[in-house]
């Protein structure tokens, strides 16, 4: 518990979370790249929120290197935690859609082919799946699913950090 409660304090938590982040967006990439498996408009929209939150912790670090208070890495650590349910709920909606729950967005029911000029030059277009069609399923949850669930665990850790983090500046 001592472990995790280190992990949490200070600026190790934003780094963790970065680096959580980078992974997501790598472990999305790679299914792209050696799975075959490309991405559908929410499936993008998903990985912007991963893409948002590197910047701003890249930021938030750099801006706590030159006002270092304790306020500010609680505030940090808030943020970090708003912006991944922000994940949660883009990751719940692509789900939800998945399951035929919700509708999905235009242009997302039917697969749609990629700008090969845009793609740097491939000879074929790409077709992209439709939102609503998930490639596997593991455990009864899509990469969507399990993305939400990611997306949820980190939210916790976030607002768990500004927690400790804000505890130890009242005992101090």
């Amino acid at each position: 518990m001592q472990t995790l409660t280190s992990a949490l304090t200070g600026w190790r938590w934003p780094v963790l979370a970065l680096a959580a982040s980078a992974l997501m967006l790598a472990a999305a990439h790679a299914f792209e790249q050696f799975g075959g498996l490309y991405p559908c408009p929410l499936c993008l929209r998903q990985r912007e929120v991963y893409w948002a939150l590197i910047a701003m912790i890249a930021t938030g670090l750099a801006w706590w290197r030159f006002m270092p208070k304790r306020r500010f890495i609680i505030a940090l650590n808030v943020l970090i935690g708003l912006v991944f349910l922000v994940g949660v709920v883009v990751a719940g909606y692509h789900a939800g859609v998945e399951w035929r729950i919700f509708p999905p967005p235009a242009g997302c029911s039917v697969g749609g082919n990629v700008d090969p000029f845009a793609m740097g030059g491939l000879d074929q277009p790409i077709q992209l799946p439709a939102c609503n069609e998930a490639p596997f399923y593991i455990l009864g949850l899509s990469m969507a699913g399990w993305n939400g669930v990611v997306s949820a665990g980190l939210a916790a850790l976030s607002f768990a950090a500004a927690a400790i983090t804000l505890n130890s500046y009242r005992k101090a």
